[in-house]
């Protein structure tokens, strides 16, 4: 075994051993097909009021940018799908958020990842990156194999489907690169006719500003009326792409500890979200994604849906 195959499995078996579902590798480089795609998508203004979104351009396509001399780009995939989900017929939250923030569990682990290869390799130049930096993330994880982005441009999988957080270390160590697999969507269009408010534009193609998601989290203004019997009851977040998508009949609950639910987020009534305290916000919500709209950012979701009965 040549040194860059042995440096390529001690990373992925230490991957493994960190709990990541998969782990692929590509070569750190400009990304020329995603460039003309994500300035059509900011110049159509699909970006909404996400200003951050125009920033960095360069650096959300060439890794070098962010990593100096960086030669490799690992993509991670953390699964997230819970066992047990709310009760029905109540206000709905993400499934990624019923747990603690991703970005904590995840950072962690990416650290632990870094060190191992530092001291197992030697003085290795990395960063770790989980959705808080300019990286396109799903485009990197496509190009080393992990999945294909889909109609509801989320990567998917075939085997486990797309409830699963993506995340980077980007290092500066020559390894064996991963090649992209196919795209498995067909003619399926479920995630394009689900959509509530009709946001998938076009298969491949989201507008993030009609997004139910970009509403209850992103914006900070009123959510525009004309959406307002569209919801379909989500209050943070919204999983309906996914849960349409036939591949997501292969997720298998996740085994972190630290996602797991409260058992009172998961019972409560539309009655108790609407009468929610800032005390039980600050306890449901401790540790939780959902801290970043805060109570009032919920409060506001919660009277908008609520307002439709």
């Amino acid at each position: 075994m040549n040194l860059k195959s042995k440096h390529t499995s001690l990373i992925k078996t230490e991957a493994k051993r960190l709990g990541f579902l998969s782990c692929g590798i590509s070569k750190a480089e400009f990304l020329e097909h995603e460039a003309p795609r994500l300035e059509k998508w900011l110049n159509n203004n699909m970006h909404g009021k996400m200003q951050y979104m125009e920033n960095h351009f360069d650096k959300r396509l060439d890794p070098t940018k962010l990593v100096e001399g960086s030669k490799s780009v690992i993509s991670l995939l953390l699964n997230y799908y819970p066992a047990l989900t709310q009760r029905k017929n109540s206000y709905k939250i993400s499934k990624y958020a019923y747990g603690t923030d991703y970005h904590f569990v995840i950072k962690d682990k990416l650290k632990t990842l870094l060190n191992t290869i530092q001291e197992q390799i030697g003085e290795i130049n990395g960063r770790a990156f989980v959705d808080s930096a300019p990286v396109l993330d799903k485009a990197w994880a496509a190009k080393s194999g992990l999945g294909w982005i889909g109609k509801n441009a989320n990567l998917i999988t075939q085997q486990v489907g797309s409830f699963y957080f993506i995340a980077e270390l980007i290092i500066d160590l020559d390894l064996e690169y991963d090649l992209p697999t196919t795209d498995h969507c067909g003619s399926c269009t479920a995630c394009i006719d689900a959509c509530p408010t009709q946001a998938i534009v076009e298969p491949y193609v989201v507008d993030g500003s009609k997004c139910i998601s970009y509403f209850t989290i992103e914006l900070k203004d009123n959510i525009p009326t004309e959406f307002k019997d569209n919801f379909d009851d989500w209050m943070f977040g919204c999983d309906v792409c996914q849960d349409v998508c036939p591949w997501n009949r292969f997720s298998k609950s996740h085994n972190e500890p630290l996602f797991n639910p409260s058992s009172k987020l998961l019972e409560m009534s539309k009655q108790e979200w609407k009468d929610i305290s800032q005390e039980v916000f600050g306890e449901l919500f401790k540790k939780s994604a959902v801290k970043r709209i805060k109570f009032s950012g919920l409060k506001r979701n919660i009277n908008f849906i609520s307002d439709n009965f």
